[in-house]
């Protein structure tokens, strides 16, 4: 027991010692390597230099980016930057609009717009969890899920007892979860010998120890059958039935059908690809059209992936032109509302053009500092005209944005730095009327139950307040 703590004595002094070695490797990595923003550059040389120690450990938890040489990169790399569909021949003159847009998308995700599709939308878990349930118990062939969070409560062990039964019925089912979770070594003991394929996203040995935390599977989905999938803001847990500590939960998902569901297969193996070092080739994807609609009943739409081994922030260029493109209204429902300098500056333009620009945050915040940050940004545009609302009923968790009653984005994204580079997201454009017009009867009826924000009530905040927000914007990269 002594020669152990000689060891781990030399070991302390040797790395109080040394700091400066390896903050140094860091700094030269910064700045010749990672190339990040100016602004976060800054950040990260001021803390490894004035306060080396903490500095040391929040870069190696925080601060290191994937590169060319990462293994999800090198999975990424054999995604094809093409164009599938040239959406100009189309007959629809509203999706006619969005044909740049589209082009986009289908070239840095290669995912092409899908019409032979149907969707229903869930705007509470307690509508959310019975649909899901549903669906996997009608499972015949194959259960596909990929969650940022699957608690062992409530809802979670309903599930997970559900996902259970299928596998003993032959389903395949297949479950990745994101790798820093505590709740995952009790589901990893629950699964065991059960025929569930449990498979952790960067995983952890330690609780909360690794140096890849910052590298996150924020998508929340569930594909079964090729033939239905769910997409949006709703993990697994009993919080979002309004049962944890922040009370009622208001957040947004999805139930697609139709040819879009190969999109998100898709995705998944992309996703496994990483988890277990190697591709997955296509073969595994089934190309068998899921159900067909009549003409007047289909709904365009288009997945949309990122993360931080993706040549392009598409979710976040996807955002800023959405708002480029509105000719009259962008209503945007967010949980961290924690902009980068473009996405902030489309949006001051969309207001000063007078789009009608609505943004609605929590009064409550589920992470430190989040509610100090949102904001430091509401702030900046509330004193140009725009329109704030506080959510007044509970915790909004909703990743949605409307724009012109024509075309709704909604999904895993939130409207900060870590989804738009950090995490691995996934999104939903949906280019129909109908669809919206769900989607803005919901957002008035939040509205109801939600403060406006004024600017003189921002103008009348204290200094202390005010430095607050400042401090924490400047470490919003961090959160």
């Amino acid at each position: 027991m002594q020669d152990i703590s000689k060891i781990l004595l030399a070991f302390v002094q040797l790395f109080l010692q040394y700091v400066w070695v390896a903050n140094l490797f860091f700094i030269i990595v910064i700045i010749m390597i990672e190339k990040k923003n100016p602004l976060y550059t800054i950040l990260w040389i001021f803390l490894l230099t004035l306060v080396p120690y903490v500095g040391f450990f929040i870069y190696l938890f925080f601060g290191l980016t994937f590169k060319k040489k990462r293994v999800a990169n090198k999975i990424y790399k054999i995604k094809k930057l093409r164009s599938r569909k040239d959406v100009s021949k189309s007959d629809n003159k509203e999706l006619k609009r969005w044909k740049g847009l589209i082009t986009y998308l289908e070239m840095s995700t290669d995912n092409h717009i899908s019409s032979n599709n149907d969707i229903q939308v869930y705007f509470t878990g307690e509508e959310f969890f019975p649909e899901l349930k549903k669906e996997i118990a009608n499972a015949k062939k194959i259960i596909n899920m990929e969650y940022f969070i699957f608690q062992f409560d409530g809802i979670g062990k309903e599930i997970a007892d559900l996902l259970i039964k299928k596998a003993n019925e032959g389903v395949e089912v297949n479950l990745i979860i994101d790798g820093v979770n505590l709740a995952n070594f009790k589901l990893k003991r629950y699964f065991k010998n059960t025929g569930v394929n449990l498979y952790l996203f960067f995983r952890t040995y330690i609780p909360l120890f690794n140096v890849r935390i910052n590298y996150r599977d924020h998508r929340k989905v569930t594909i079964i059958d090729n033939r239905v999938a769910f997409v949006g803001g709703m993990n697994i847990g009993d919080e979002y039935l309004g049962k944890g500590k922040i009370g009622y939960w208001r957040d947004t998902s999805v139930k697609i059908y139709g040819d879009i569901v190969s999109s998100f297969e898709k995705e998944f193996y992309f996703s496994l690809s990483i988890v277990k070092n190697k591709y997955l080739r296509d073969e595994k994807i089934s190309n068998e059209i899921s159900l067909k609609y009549e003409e007047e009943d289909n709904v365009y739409m288009q997945v949309i992936s990122s993360g931080p081994n993706y040549e392009f922030p598409a979710i976040r260029d996807n955002y800023i032109k959405l708002i480029q493109e509105a000719r009259k209204s962008v209503f945007i429902q967010t949980p961290y509302f924690v902009p980068d300098d473009l996405l902030l500056d489309t949006l001051k333009s969309a207001v000063l053009s007078g789009i009608d620009v609505k943004i609605m945050i929590p009064n409550k915040a589920d992470h430190p500092f989040i509610y100090w940050i949102n904001q430091y940004y509401v702030a900046e545009l509330l004193r140009l005209g725009a329109n704030i609302y506080r959510y007044e009923n509970g915790f909004i968790h909703s990743k949605t944005i409307l724009v012109d009653e024509e075309v709704v984005s909604v999904g895993t994204c939130n409207f900060d730095y870590r989804s738009f580079y950090l995490n691995f997201e996934i999104n939903l454009n949906i280019y129909n009327k109908d669809v919206a017009n769900s989607f803005k009867i919901q957002y008035y009826k939040d509205i109801a139950i939600s403060k406006k924000l004024t600017f003189n009530d921002f103008k009348r905040r204290s200094i202390f307040t005010k430095v607050k927000e400042s401090v924490c914007r400047l470490l919003s990269p961090i959160f």
